[in-house]
């Protein structure tokens, strides 16, 4: 959330191409002679066939008649935004065996790779531009490899690359055969919203498929997986098939799990239907102070902007009242606390919003930790608070390298975090209101990109905020994604979508409830929501910041959500009816904008 008036702060993914793509690869091997009985077993490796045989990301590949090496065709790949433009092939191989992966190709930054080797995965990389160049490397399979994932890709922010007359050289793999049904599936973690399934793992298999009463509801490439989108405290049955090139095995037995009652974070008697808002009560800007008791009664939680650090590391957060020569209209802490319990015995609820724009909070230590947890408590006290707003941004959670699993971070700053409000919590109680406010680069950014990634350049606040959420998904009253401020962000349909209109806000919102495999693992899927859990996140007006969203698309977008009309070209996971309601930065802005934000929302919901 911004003190002032709007910036763009999407930060970038990678740092300079270069250095990260030296901490890649190797540069272009020689490669060795093939053996008698080798044959190439790549399919359609000239691309003579368009991109039959080929899987790319996005609308990034397609095939062109020049330039080519060879034949009459190759494959053009443009990367865009935070898609490098990958595509890839699986191809049977057999166990214990050298091959040589070999492609033409033309470009900034090209690389090609082989994974699922069953010993080392291979990379090499060169630039090439205006002229076509061999990239060449060999790998050796596994005792039990029948199939290795073939790629070639560009590299962000660089313009189209080409290549052509890819091969795979060495021992063709034994036909195929369609792999035995799955056995020992078992559920591994059961929540209100979702069920976390294991299997033994098929011979043969390359991937499985998951069934909730008879209908695919997931797919994975390991024999686990997580099913999102669940009612509380509801029965459901499920089996799983593996398959294969050849098809799919029969369907295992069947198992049933019953989800767990909602959270303690639904406990907080919020209404239905929720109006959210921040209230800049510490400083002032554009859209002037606005007095605690002046704010209508439409909103039914008011975050206070901001409680900030004494230091970044210190943990210690500090709270108070705009200073009178900033805010010459600004009540006396007396007015202010009996305002709060006015809005309080109508039902309201008046959290503590940490963080900010300016407010960056690393909890690096336990000493800050510990610090965090009693300056917390001694602002809720001070003004008799119903909880606590995390709106940490800029540097204040980062992933340390090699902490690349969200089910079980290790950086000190996100344990830290995690640690902190737990105690709260538990000090507080039940009725203890919990809600968040990230950015989209540190939630949905994670279906693409988690941390530093698997070779270091990446930046390692992509997705950052997704181990807080799912550690204290059980506690969580709201989360509401800021939807604004935010670069083009890729939904679950693999297509990039763009703030400011009803798309933008169906695609990131559904992400939250259905959940999504982090960084494209799909043994690591962060379960989806409760519906009650997820408000939008929206700007109150143009002054407020990037990505404004008019009445109309807002409408759109809950239409869609709720009742599964208006969707445009985005199709949900689900029909979200208990979607909880819409965040806005904020009340003073809504204020300045003759209050057109709150008063939508009571026409649209009849309040």
């Amino acid at each position: 959330m911004e003190r002032t008036g709007p910036t763009v702060r999407f930060s970038g993914l990678l740092a300079a191409a270069t250095a990260a793509v030296l901490a890649v690869g190797a540069l272009v091997a020689t490669a060795p002679a093939a053996g008698a009985a080798d044959v190439d077993l790549a399919r359609n490796g000239g691309f003579e066939s368009g991109l039959d045989g080929w899987s790319c990301t996005a609308a990034s590949g397609a095939v062109v008649s020049t330039p080519v090496h060879g034949g009459t065709k190759a494959l053009k790949a443009t990367p865009a935004g935070s898609d490098n433009a990958k595509c890839s092939q699986t191809i049977t191989v057999k166990p214990n065996s050298s091959y040589t992966l070999s492609a033409w190709v033309q470009g900034s930054y090209v690389y090609l790779g082989a994974t699922g080797t069953g010993t080392t995965d291979v990379s090499t990389w060169t630039q090439s531009s205006g002229a076509w160049k061999q990239l060449t490397t060999t790998f050796r399979t596994g005792p039990s490899t029948t199939s290795v994932s073939v790629y070639t890709h560009g590299w962000y922010g660089t313009p189209a690359h080409y290549v052509d007359d890819l091969t795979l050289v060495g021992p063709g793999g034994d036909p195929v055969v369609i792999p035995a049904v799955p056995a020992g599936l078992k559920t591994t973690a059961i929540t209100s919203s979702s069920v976390a399934l294991s299997w033994n793992a098929v011979s043969g298999a390359s991937g499985y498929n998951v069934y909730r009463g008879g209908t695919k509801v997931a797919t994975a490439t390991g024999p686990s997986a997580t099913v999102t989108g669940l009612t509380p405290s509801t029965a459901y049955s499920f089996q799983v098939a593996a398959t294969n090139a050849a098809g799919e095995s029969a369907k295992s037995a069947a198992i049933t799990a019953t989800t767990t009652a909602g959270g303690g974070g639904g406990d907080t008697k919020l209404p239905a239907r929720a109006l959210v808002g921040y209230l800049h009560s510490s400083f002032a800007n554009g859209s002037g102070y606005t007095r605690m008791a002046d704010v209508p009664d439409s909103w039914d939680v008011v975050n206070l902007a901001f409680g900030e650090p004494t230091s970044v590391t210190s943990g210690d957060i500090r709270f108070s009242l705009c200073p009178v020569a900033e805010c010459p209209n600004v009540e006396s802490e007396a007015e202010f606390k009996a305002a709060i319990k006015a809005k309080q015995a109508a039902g309201k609820k008046v959290l503590i919003s940490i963080g900010g724009q300016n407010g960056q909070v690393q909890l690096a230590s336990t000493a800050a930790r510990d610090a965090f947890v009693t300056s917390v408590s001694k602002i809720i006290d001070t003004y008799g608070l119903d909880g606590l707003d995390i709106d940490f941004e800029g540097h204040s959670l980062s992933l340390n390298t090699g902490d690349t699993d969200f089910r079980s971070p290790t950086s000190p700053v996100i344990v830290n975090l995690i640690s902190a409000v737990k105690s709260l919590k538990a000090k507080y109680g039940s009725d203890f209101v919990l809600t968040m406010a990230p950015e989209t680069f540190f939630v949905q950014l994670g279906y693409q990109f988690y941390g530093s990634g698997p070779w270091g350049g990446q930046d390692p606040r992509a997705g950052a905020y997704l181990p807080v959420i799912h550690a204290l998904r059980d506690d969580l009253t709201l989360l509401h994604v800021q939807d604004y401020n935010s670069g083009p962000i890729m939904g679950l349909d693999n297509q990039y979508h763009t703030m400011g209109g009803a798309d933008f806000h169906i695609a990131m919102t559904d992400m939250l409830l259905a959940g999504f495999p982090v960084a494209g693992n799909t043994s690591r899927v962060f379960p989806g929501l409760r519906p009650d859990q997820v408000a939008i996140g929206l700007p109150a007006s143009t002054q407020a910041g990037n990505g404004h969203t008019t009445p109309a698309e807002v409408n759109k977008a809950l239409n869609c959500l709720i009742k599964k009309t208006d969707c445009g070209s985005y199709q949900t996971h689900g029909t979200w009816s208990d979607l909880r309601g819409l965040m806005t930065w904020s009340i003073n802005w809504d204020r300045f904008n003759n209050w057109e934000f709150s008063r939508n929302f009571d026409a649209y919901f009849g309040n």
